[in-house]
C-alpha cells in the first residue's frame, strides 16, 4: 500500500470521525437512543485509527524534513544529524504502515462486547465434569487478572466435583474479542481422580463464548416468552430451596431456554436471564456470519465449528498444545492457573495475519 493510498484512506476516516463527532452533539440524534449508542460506539472504534493517522503523518513530515536538510543544508553537523534521524524514521515507517493496514481492515464489531461463557462436560464421565471445573477455575483466574467481572448465571455440579455445565457472564473491556479464541473442545489427558490403576485417560469439555447482545440488537416481545419460576439449588444461604427465586425463560418462536438461579432476587434473575436469552437469539444470526468468514479464512482461529478440538492439556508431560496454530507450552500448572494470555496473543497474531492476507486477496 503506497503512502498516497494510506493517506487517502486515513483522510476519509478522519473526515468520518469528525462528522460523527458533530452528529453526537445533534439534539435529534441524542433523542434517538438506538442511533446515539451506535454512533458513540463507532466514534470510539475510530479513535485508534485517527491517532495512528496523526502519528503516521508526523512520521512522514519528519522524513521529508530530514531529506530536505540532506539536500539543501551546508552545515556538516546538521546533515549528519538529519542522516541519523532519517535512518531511524525510515526503519519505523514499514512497521507503522503494517499497523495501519491492520487498523484499516474492518474489525468484528462484536469484539468490544461483553460475553457469555459456557463450559460443559463432554466425554469422560465424572472426570469430564472435574475437568470442566478446572477450566472454570482457569478462566476465573484469568478474568480476575484482567480486572474483568464474572457473574455465574446457572450451573449443574458433577457428582464427583466440578460441573456438568456452568454458564456465566463476563464484563469488561473487549471481553469477547479476547475470549472468543477459547470456543471449541478442550481435551485433557491425565490420571483421573476416579482411576485406581494409575492409567492415563482422555476426557473432554466444550467451551462456548458468545458476544452479549445489546438491547438495541434484539427486541424481545413479552408474548413470545414463557416464564417459569422454581427453587434455587446449591450454595446461596437460607433462601435456597425455600423461595421461587430462580427463573427459566422459554422463547417460543425459537425454542431457546435459559435459566438463572444465582441471585436471591427473582427480579434480578429474570433480568440476567433476559440478557442471556437476547444473546442466544442474536447468536443464531451471528453464527451464520462466523461460518461465512471461516469459509474464507482457511486458518481462522476464532470462528467456525465450535465442536472442533482446539486444545490438549497433557498432564504427564506438563504440556498444553493449541492445535489451530501448533503452539505448545510446557508449564501446564501455570497455564491452568490462569496464565493463558501468551497463547491468546499468538492466536490474535495468527488471525491478524489471516485478515491481512484476506484483505490483500479481496483488493
Amino acid at each position: 500500500m503506497a503512502d498516497n493510498d494510506i493517506l487517502s484512506r486515513l483522510d476519509g476516516i478522519q473526515h468520518k470521525f469528525e462528522e460523527i463527532g458533530q452528529q453526537l452533539s445533534d439534539p435529534d440524534v441524542i433523542a434517538d437512543m438506538k442511533r446515539y449508542v451506535q454512533l458513540n460506539k463507532e466514534y470510539s472504534e475510530l479513535q485508534p485509527v485517527v491517532k495512528a493517522c496523526a502519528d503516521y503523518k508526523n512520521l512522514l513530515s519528519n522524513i521529508r524534513g530530514a531529506r530536505d536538510i540532506l539536500a539543501n543544508e551546508k552545515d556538516a553537523d546538521m546533515r549528519e544529524m538529519a542522516r541519523e534521524e532519517l535512518v531511524q524514521w525510515e526503519a519505523i515507517q514499514p512497521q507503522k504502515e503494517e499497523e495501519i493496514k491492520l487498523l484499516l481492515i474492518p474489525a468484528d464489531e462484536q469484539d468490544t462486547h461483553d460475553a457469555i461463557l459456557e463450559i460443559r462436560a463432554g466425554t469422560g464421565g465424572d472426570e469430564a465434569s472435574i475437568f470442566a471445573g478446572d477450566l472454570f477455575r482457569m478462566y476465573s483466574k484469568y478474568i480476575e487478572s484482567r480486572g474483568w467481572k464474572l457473574d455465574v448465571t446457572s450451573f449443574s455440579e458433577g457428582t464427583m466435583g466440578g460441573y456438568k455445565e456452568i454458564v456465566c457472564k463476563v464484563s469488561g473491556e473487549k471481553v469477547y474479542g479476547t475470549l472468543k479464541y477459547e470456543s471449541g473442545v478442550h481435551r485433557v489427558q491425565r490420571v483421573p481422580q476416579t482411576e485406581t490403576q494409575g492409567r492415563v485417560h482422555t476426557s473432554a469439555a466444550s467451551v462456548a463464548v458468545l458476544p452479549e447482545a445489546d438491547e438495541v440488537d434484539v427486541e424481545l416481545k413479552d408474548a413470545d416468552i414463557r416464564i417459569e419460576t422454581f427453587c434455587s439449588s446449591g450454595a446461596g444461604g437460607q433462601s435456597v430451596n425455600t423461595t421461587y427465586s430462580a427463573v427459566r425463560l422459554i422463547h417460543i418462536p425459537t425454542g431457546i431456554t435459559v435459566q438463572c438461579q444465582d441471585e436471591r432476587s427473582q427480579l434480578k434473575n429474570k433480568t440476567r436471564a433476559m440478557e442471556e436469552l437476547r444473546t442466544r437469539i442474536y447468536n443464531i444470526e451471528y453464527q451464520k456470519y462466523l461460518d461465512e468468514i471461516a469459509g474464507k479464512r482457511k486458518t481462522m482461529v476464532s470462528t467456525g465449528d465450535r465442536s472442533a478440538k482446539i486444545r490438549t492439556y497433557n498432564y504427564p508431560q506438563s504440556r498444553m498444545t493449541d492445535h489451530r496454530i501448533g503452539y505448545t507450552v510446557y508449564n501446564l500448572p501455570a497455564f491452568v492457573d490462569g496464565d493463558i494470555q501468551d497463547v491468546i496473543d499468538h492466536l490474535q497474531m495468527a488471525e491478524n495475519a489471516e485478515r491481512l492476507k484476506s484483505s490483500g486477496e479481496e483488493r
